[in-house]
Formats: structure tokens, C-alpha cells, sequence
């Protein structure tokens, strides 16, 4: 029927073979990609610089494609170079060879010590990789590695790409790679083989040259030369003999408390084991020919002692445990701790803690209780501490955390001035002012103010040594249950000092420093409390009359309840019950009544105020209304405010909101330390206006000017300034409002009682957990201040930078209110890597005698030596110069000569057993030519890894081909042989 239908209908009914099949779409979409990279065509380059392989930089890109459903990654790697101007040469060297062909002979780069696998073998500068995607399995049938080889040779030939291609087959592991180059008229094709173990035939130089000529073919005679550079790496392992520097810790002394409290201020340092594991030495000949040589499996005259080329390489130890980072890491780890000191002290803890709040509590009551026990004994202090010893007689000796001389050595360091007799109180004073025994210039350097940066604590301050007692004490002395039993301590001893007036040794006077941490600002407010309080108690036992120095050392003893925050002030006349009443207030105020009956109508309205409280005159101001001089009154302090507190207040008076009445209320009490210095102003300076006030408080807004008056003559007049005459202005309500009251019998701005006991519930109440977040910061200063303590000892340029930039980092991290505790995690790993560098540098200058207390070799300069193990922590491999003959060459060489002497006669059998027999070994050359003279123990071990590069240009594959870059790669190890061979072929003629 086919034969009687219309031509023309059969074509529709044949099968369309033009349709792309998978493969097809396949070499399309590597084609794609090929061109997209911008691949095509020839590439033009100078050839690379010796060891710019190394010091440049490496670059890649990445593509997925399919294959079907079957994902490959194509990667694009190349060496980062300037682009050459190739004006006019391109028609001369049309025919030239791709710069894969050209790099296979390039000697500037053999045996680089840090780069691409192919990139060592091959010696190219470019390449694109074919791998199997990442959750794909690898290729490993030989019908697939063909496929895919093919695709590569399609693609590369319809797009006219000269870069190199290789397809990732076999097992990842196994480093298996296959590929083709072409150019015009040039084919290369890179080849491989990997086995398990070492052919005895070809496990010496003689036997991969005849691997390599069978290989190429040439048919050439005789053979043109073949260039040969080889390289062996020796190992050393056993570093017995240099005992490593770093000295542990004592922990018998410091678990028996017999170190002196100063030593609980020293952070440790250092790795527990040798940093460095392994040193590796490569030995190379870099231009060798066939008959200079001779390596066979009889006879090899590569001694390393001979080569003329050495490089070192050092084997780091994977994450050492230093000791810095342990300790910083177990602190930070009480961050993730939920429980309270009640819950991780115990059961029994809390029931004494419950007994010992019962007397703290009671304490109160019997104080208003009639008894015939003198008052001082049945005080909150002795109360405390009763309770403190009740809790330490009934906690048994098994079960306190803390060993208590350990204990009084930890308070001890803490509290220094507990040692100095209480009557020297000029002692005391002198190491209250200077209490980490600093000199006033030592405060000025940058390490010192480093507290400002990481908002931490000043490094001789209280807060400071807590947190590296905390340290100690969680890392060596029982973890998180001695951190609770030290912090209760601690805040027993502040509730002590509070009540018998003792100022907390180590803070700096004066006003939180809201540049530092929460804590040591809470701390700080505390000690303000006890200088208000001891004072106030002071001046109560003198009961001078002297008015201007009652009111400075009371600074405000209780006085009439004046009412700042209302506005309504009370009168001086009050009955002593109604003072009393105070919920926010309780005082003792003798001095106060004696006062009060003394002068019962002051203030009282018709009688003339007599003038008081007054510091200084003011200049020669006079009052406007009056030729009496202007007084500068005595005032009472701002009250000193935490940043915690601060942010409250903020709040506080945000909540009020933006009404009339609620902006009118946050102005009042906003104006309570205004109206105070109001108030000490008129009782200073009796009968004054406002404008006498503004003139001393605020001269910029009383405004002066000359005028003429009524009879012609110029005089100034002096008027309040605009701002000041707004109707409703704050200050002309205050002043109306404000009493004529001395500083010291207003209603103190500070309550340092009140205040006192917020502070040490707030401390009462810190967690473990609570504790570590606000400590954290001065952990983190003392650690940096540590690191660079040791830096400036070894002089790392590198660490140097490195702990500029995790200080920077951790001052971003700690001055957010809320910091992240991931990143501040990162910060400690950053230290403790900076810490394992200085401990590498240790190391390495113990090993080539650059420690403490070593002279070194004679003849050797010390500075060249420090600058080559400078150079083997900052580089990947250093070349030793003058090679075994050098003066670190000669260090080098008695390291290996004493190591094999120390496993020569650590092992006996080896003595007996002859060298050749010994089944372990490589069979390198070493077994067939010991070295080390007469002995019989050679000076170094069998080399643990042998490469060896042959190379020629050869014509291919027939005696009139042009003459082309042949290349194998030869790697022989113990458990590993790999040839990578690199074969090019004339296309043109076959």
C-alpha cells in the first residue's frame, strides 16, 4: 500500500529524527555554559611567575545541569591574573598552543604547596570540573565514564574551547579524573591511575621512566632528554625529646587553698598538649635528568642531606584544648543555667537561707520590742550574721561546696582591706583611693580604658576580680554550685558592709559610671548609699553646730516632707510624729530635734528668717531688692541613678503622655532637684527674688543691658530673658511654691536607705545565670587584656590584628542591651584560636631553641630563626634557606637524627630486625641506602610521601608530528599510588 499511496502523505508518517535526544541536550547544555563563562576561542596569558600559584588568587564559578534527571556541577576555576595586551601577536602565534599545553612544561610552579588537586598534578592555571551533584552518586561504570568523556570532546570541539575539561568519575574520596584539551590541530588527553599499594616494579624512579616511554611512544632516537623534578616528604611524629613549655596549672595547691589570694587574680593560659603535631620537611630536586640520577630498587642517590631544595610545613593538632578557652567557654555555659542559688545550693541550703531570712526579717520588730539587751547587738548586721554562721555550722563540711580556705582565700582577694586593722583608718582610706595599686598614669593607657569599650569594669575595680574569681571557682572548685555559694557569700558581705557603714573596697567614689557593666553600677550606688549613711552618722555623733559642715557631711538628713514631686511644701513647724510617719523614710534624727527646738518659729509666717545654710558669697554680687551680699547656697546632690533605674524613670514619664495635664506632671517631677536648690537659695539668702536665683543659677537667661533712665544717665538693668517670662513657666511656679529650707532638713533626693536595700534584693534575687550574663563582660576584657599580655611576648603581627578585630566585634556585642549569645559563643572561639596561635609560636620556638632561658645554637642568628617560625605559622610551607646546610636546615636535621634514635632504641626488635624485612615500610629509598654513617640507624625515617614529575616535548603520534607537552605525575605513599599523566597528540597528522 506504501507503494500505491501519494508520495507526499509518507512524509508525515516517517518518525522525525531530528529530535534531541538527553545526550544531545546534555553536550548542548555544556556547549551553553561553556559560552556564558566566555571559554570560546583561543586564550592568550603570560606565563605564571615562580610561586605565583601560592601567593595568588583562586577563583571559581558554578553552574548545575542535567543529564536526564541525573544533576552535575560545572566549576570553573582559574588563577586571578592581569589581562595582557596582545595587540599584534595574534597573527603570529595563531598556531600556538593552548595555555593548558604550555603550563604542562612551565617549571615556575611544581609542587605547590597549597592549591587544587589537579592544578599539583597538572601544573594548569585553568579548568573546568564535571561532577556528579551533591546528593548523586558517583560515576563508576566504564560505559558512563565513556559517555561522559565523549560529551566533553563534542562540546570542546564545537565551541573551539582551549580551557582544559575534566569529569569527576569513581569514588569522590579516590580524587579520579579524566579529561581532554584541544587546540588547533592538538589534542591532550589527562589520563589517571590509582591503586592501593605500591608495584615493586615501579617503586623507584628507573621503573616510572619506563612507564612514562612506553606510554608516549616516541619513536624518535635517540629520546629526546627528560626533564625529571622530585620531591620526598619526610614526617616527624615524635617530639618527646623537647618537653613541651606550657607549665599546668598547680591544682593540688590551688584545691588546698594554699596560694595567696593574689593568685586568684591570674587567668591560665596555654594549650594542655603540643599544638603542633607533626612537622613535615620536603625534600626537592627540581631539574634533574636521566643520567644525573639514579634510583633503582638497588641503589638511589637521592639522601636528602643532598637536595638542594628544603621546605618545612607544620601539622597543626586538631582543636587543642587550651585553657584560656576552657575556662571562658565553662563560664559561658552558666548563660543556659535556669536554676536559682536556693535550687543549686539544695534542700538544706534553703531551709537555713529560710532561717536566715526569718531573723533579717524579725530583726525589725525586735528592735520596737522592749528588752534589756542593749540595742547594738539585736542590729540587722549582727543579725545577718548570725545567720551566715548558723548556716555554716549547720551545712556540713561534705556537703559546702566551697572548701572554706579556699573561701577566706577567695574573700580575702576580694576584700583586701578585711586584713587592715579597722582603727588605721588612714591605711584604710589610702586603699579605698587607690585600691588596685595603680598609678595615676597607668589609668591613662588604652588597656585600662579597654572597660569603656567592652562595657565591662575598670580592671582594678571589684566587679573585675569577682568575675575572675567566678571563673576560677566554677572551673576548679565545683562549678555552678561553688559559683552560688560564693555569690551568697558575697552578697551576706555587702548586706555587712551596708549596715556598719564599711565601704566596698575596689569602687571608684562618686556616681555609677554608666559606662560600665549593670553590676558594678549597682555596686557603685551601694557604696553611695553607705557615704551618704556614714555621713549622716558621722555628723550625728559630732552634733556640731556648724551649719555648713552639718550640711555638707549629711547632705540631707531628714527634714520636713516638703513634698518635691507635689509641689506643696510642708512647714518647718510639724510635730516630730508626722515627720515619723514616713513610709519611704526611717532615721534616727536627734540632731535634727535639738535643732528644731532651738529654733521652733523659723519660717513661721511674721517672723524675719534669719539666714542659713550658706556656703560662699557669690563673688561681689549683691541682691537686686537689697545691698546684702548674694550667697551661694549649700545644695544637696542629684541623686546618683543606675541605668536600669534611669530607663524606669524614662519610662515612667513616657507613660504620661502628651496631654496638657500629663506634660504638666512630668515637668514637676522632672523639677524636684530644682526645687530644691530653690529652696536652700531662699533660706540662704532671705528675702531674694527670682531674678537673684537665675543670676546664680542660670546667668544666661537674666539679661542685661545699658538704658538711659529719667535724668540722662546710663545704667544697666537687668531683666529675665524671654523663655523665662513664658506664662506658665515651670521656674516662677517653683519658686512660688518653694520654702525657705536648709539642704540639710529638706526631704532628701536620695534615700540611701531605700536605695541600699533595692540593691541588695536586686543582688539577692541574681541567679547563676543572671550573674554569669552581667560578669561576662569583664570575663571577656580579662581574657583580652590576657591575650595580649602573651602576644607581646612572641610578637605576632597576625594575632595582633586578630584581637583588635574580636575586641572591636565583642564592644558591637556587649554594648546592646540584649546581646546575641551566639556571636558572643564566636567570640570566644575567636580567642581561643588566637590563643592556639601563640601556643603554635611557643612551640615551635621551644623545638628550635628560641624559648625562655635557651640560648640557641652558636653561630646561629636568633632574629632569622624567629622570623622562619614566624613564617611557618603565617604561610603554608617556608622554604629553609641553604637546605640541610642552613642554620635552621641543621636544627632540622638533629630533630629527625633524635627521633630516630629515641624509636631505634625504644624498640629493640627493630635492632634485630634487618631493615629490608620489616614488612611496614614504604620502600623508599632510605631502605636501600641508610644514612647516618656507620651507626646503622639512618638520620631520617622512609620518606612518608615520594612525588616525582617527568617531563618532555615529543612528537606524537608519528615521527612528523609537530613536537608536544608529555607530562606524568608520580605520587607514592604508603597506602596510595597514582599516576597522572597529561599526553598530547598531533590531530592533523596521523
Amino acid at each position: 500500500m506504501a507503494a500505491d499511496s501519494d508520495p507526499e502523505s509518507e512524509v508525515f508518517e516517517i518518525t522525525d529524527f531530528t529530535t534531541a535526544s538527553e545526550w544531545e541536550r546534555f553536550v548542548s547544555r555544556v556547549e551553553e555554559v561553556l559560552n556564558d563563562w566566555k571559554l570560546i576561542g583561543s586564550n592568550v596569558g603570560r606565563p605564571p611567575e615562580k610561586g605565583e600559584y601560592t601567593t595568588g588568587t583562586w577563583e571559581e564559578k558554578s553552574k548545575e545541569i542535567n543529564f536526564a534527571d541525573f544533576k552535575f556541577s560545572v566549576t570553573h576555576h582559574y588563577l586571578k591574573q592581569d589581562s595582557v595586551e596582545s595587540e599584534g601577536k595574534e597573527d603570529e602565534e595563531e598556531d600556538a598552543f593552548p595555555l593548558a599545553m604550555q603550563d604542562l612544561l612551565c617549571m615556575n610552579n611544581d609542587f605547590p604547596p597549597r592549591a587544587h588537586c589537579l592544578v599539583r598534578w597538572y601544573g594548569v592555571r585553568e579548568f573546568v570540573v564535571i561532577s556528579p551533584g551533591t546528593n548523586c552518586e558517583a560515576i563508576i561504570s566504564e560505559s558512563k565514564c565513556s559517555l561522559l568523556l565523549s560529551s566533553v570532546s563534542i562540546a570542546l570541539a564545537n565551541t573551539g574551547c582551549q580551557v582544559p575539561l575534566f569529569v569527576h568519575i569513581q569514588q569522590k574520596w579516590r580524587k579520579m579524573y579524566a579529561g581532554e584539551c584541544q587546540g588547533p590541530g592538538v589534542r591532550t588527553e589527562f589520563e589517571m591511575v590509582h591503586l592501593r599499594k605500591v608495584p615493586s616494579q615501579y617503586n623507584h624512579l628507573s621503573g616510572l621512566l619506563d612507564i612514562f616511554k612506553a606510554k608516549i611512544g616516541c619513536p624518535l632516537t635517540p629520546l629526546p632528554p627528560i626533564n625529571i623534578a622530585i620531591r620526598f616528604t619526610y614526617i616527624l611524629q615524635d617530639w618527646q625529646q623537647y618537653s613541651w613549655p606550657q607549665q599546668p596549672p598547680d591544682f593540688d595547691a590551688l584545691l588546698a587553698g594554699e596560694v595567696g589570694g593574689v593568685e586568684f587574680g591570674k587567668l591560665p593560659f596555654g594549650a594542655c598538649e603540643d599544638p603542633i603535631s607533626e612537622l613535615h620537611l620536603a625534600t626537592t630536586w627540581p631539574h634533574l635528568t636521566e643520567g644525573i640520577v639514579v634510583d633503582n630498587d638497588v641503589y638511589s642517590d637521592l639522601d636528602p642531606l643532598q637536595a638542594p631544595h628544603w621546605s618545612v610545613r607544620v601539622r597543626k593538632a586538631d582543636n587543642p584544648q587550651c585553657l584560656l578557652g576552657d575556662f571562658l567557654m565553662e563560664f559561658f555555659k552558666l548563660c543556659s543555667r535556669k536554676e536559682s542559688t536556693e535550687e543549686i545550693l539544695g534542700k538544706n541550703s534553703v531551709e537555713e537561707e529560710g532561717k536566715e531570712n526569718t531573723d533579717i526579717t524579725q530583726a525589725l520588730s525586735k528592735l520596737t520590742e522592749p528588752t534589756s539587751v542593749p540595742i547594738p547587738k539585736l542590729s540587722v548586721s549582727n543579725m545577718v550574721h548570725s545567720a551566715r554562721k548558723r548556716i555554716r555550722r549547720h551545712r556540713r563540711l561534705d556537703q559546702s561546696p566551697l572548701n572554706n580556705d579556699v573561701l577566706n582565700s577567695i574573700l580575702l582577694y576580694l576584700f583586701p582591706d578585711a586584713a587592715l586593722d579597722k582603727s588605721d583608718t588612714s591605711e584604710a582610706k589610702a586603699t579605698q583611693s587607690n585600691p588596685g595599686g595603680k598609678h595615676d598614669q597607668d589609668k591613662d593607657t588604652e588597656d585600662y580604658n579597654l572597660f569603656n569599650l567592652l562595657k565591662s569594669a575598670p580592671s582594678d575595680s571589684l566587679t573585675y576580680r569577682l568575675a575572675l574569681c567566678i571563673c576560677l571557682v566554677n572551673f576548679y572548685h565545683g562549678g555552678v554550685r561553688a559559683v552560688a555559694h560564693l555569690w551568697q557569700e558575697f552578697v551576706l558581705e555587702m548586706r555587712y558592709r551596708w549596715e556598719n557603714n564599711c565601704l566596698i573596697y575596689g569602687l571608684a567614689a562618686g556616681s555609677p559610671d554608666l559606662r560600665c557593666c549593670l553590676l558594678h553600677q549597682k555596686l557603685q550606688m551601694l557604696n553611695c548609699c553607705i557615704e551618704h549613711k556614714k555621713a549622716r552618722d558621722e555628723s550625728r555623733k559630732e552634733g556640731g553646730r556648724d551649719k555648713k559642715e552639718t550640711a555638707s557631711c549629711e547632705n540631707g538628713l531628714l527634714g520636713p516632707d516638703s513634698g518635691r514631686a507635689g509641689g506643696s511644701g510642708g512647714s518647718p513647724g510639724k510635730s516630730w510624729d508626722s515627720w515619723s510617719d514616713s513610709e519611704d523614710e526611717f532615721y534616727e534624727c536627734l540632731s535634727d530635734t535639738e535643732e528644731m527646738k532651738e529654733a521652733p518659729a523659723e519660717g513661721a509666717k511674721g517672723a524675719k528668717s534669719k539666714p542659713d545654710g550658706r556656703l560662699q558669697p557669690h563673688g561681689k554680687l549683691t541682691l537686686l531688692n537689697s545691698d546684702e551680699p548674694l550667697y551661694i547656697p549649700i545644695t544637696q546632690e542629684p541623686a546618683p541613678m543606675t541605668e536600669d533605674l534611669l530607663e524606669e524613670q524614662s519610662e515612667v514619664l513616657a507613660k504620661l503622655g502628651t496631654s496638657a495635664e500629663g506634660a504638666h506632671l512630668r515637668a514637676r517631677m522632672q523639677s524636684a532637684c530644682l526645687l530644691s536648690d530653690m529652696e536652700s537659695f531662699k533660706a540662704a539668702n532671705p528675702g531674694c527674688t527670682l531674678e537673684d536665683f537665675v543670676r546664680w543659677y542660670s546667668p544666661r537667661d537674666y539679661v542685661e543691658e545699658e538704658v538711659t533712665d529719667e535724668t540722662g544717665q546710663t545704667v544697666v538693668r537687668g531683666n529675665l530673658s524671654a523663655r523665662m517670662q513664658i506664662p506658665g513657666n515651670m521656674w516662677v511656679e517653683a519658686w512660688e511654691t518653694a520654702k525657705a529650707t536648709p539642704a540639710r532638713r529638706q526631704k532628701r533626693l536620695f534615700d540611701d536607705t531605700k536605695e541600699a536595700e533595692r540593691v541588695l534584693h536586686y543582688l539577692a534575687v541574681q541567679k547563676a545565670a543572671d550573674l554569669t550574663r552581667h560578669l561576662l563582660p569583664c570575663a571577656l576584657h580579662a581574657a583580652v587584656l590576657k591575650v595580649k599580655e602573651e602576644e607581646s611576648v612572641e610578637d605576632i603581627p597576625s594575632v595582633r590584628k586578630a584581637i583588635q578585630q574580636v575586641t572591636s566585634h565583642a564592644s558591637k556585642l556587649l554594648r546592646h542591651p540584649n546581646p546575641d549569645y551566639k556571636k558572643l559563643e564566636e567570640t570566644i572561639n575567636q580567642l581561643m584560636v588566637v590563643e592556639t596561635i601563640i601556643a603554635r609560636a611557643r612551640s615551635l620556638k621551644a623545638k628550635f631553641g628560641l624559648g625562655k632561658g635557651e640560648k640557641g645554637d652558636k653561630g646561629v642568628d636568633p632574629d632569622d630563626l624567629e622570623k622562619f617560625v614566624g613564617s611557618l605559622l603565617e604561610e603554608p610551607e617556608v622554604a629553609v634557606i641553604g637546605a640541610g646546610r642552613g642554620p635552621a636546615g641543621s636544627i632540622i636535621h638533629k630533630l629527625f637524627v633524635s627521633a630516630q634514635r629515641l624509636a631505634d632504641s625504644s624498640d629493640e626488635a627493630a635492632l634485630l630486625a634487618p631493615l629490608e624485612d620489616d614488612p611496614g615500610r614504604v620502600g623508599g629509598s632510605d631502605d636501600r641506602k641508610p644514612m647516618g654513617g656507620g651507626s646503622g640507624v639512618p638520620d631520617f625515617p622512609p620518606p612518608a610521601g615520594r612525588e616525582i614529575l617527568l617531563r618532555t616535548c615529543v612528537p606524537r603520534p608519528a615521527p612528523y608530528s609537530k613536537a608536544l607537552p608529555q607530562r606524568l605525575f608520580c605520587v607514592l605513599m604508603r597506602e596510595e599510588f597514582r599516576l597522572a599523566g597529561a599526553f598530547s597528540s598531533d590531530t592533523s597528522f596521523f
